[in-house]
């Protein structure tokens, strides 16, 4: 499992759960329960890393801290 910062929010305009993984750039996923939301962030979050490794990409670390957001 990967240890990456994941925000669950309700999106309105969408009517389902989204999951940002802000360390990893457009790395979104989406459910209409937060536990599929979830579920579908790690496996974006596996994606994104097999993707960056394919075209030899930069894969940053997770943080392992709460990121400050405005």
């Amino acid at each position: 499992m990967h240890k990456y910062e994941v925000i669950l929010y309700w999106s309105n305009e969408d009517n389902v759960f989204v999951a940002e993984v802000p360390e990893l750039p457009g790395c979104i996923a989406h459910g209409a329960t937060q536990e599929t939301a979830l579920k579908q962030a790690h496996e974006a979050i596996a994606l994104w890393i097999d993707t960056a490794r394919e075209f030899g990409d930069p894969i940053p670390e997770p943080k392992g801290e709460r990121l400050m957001l405005a």
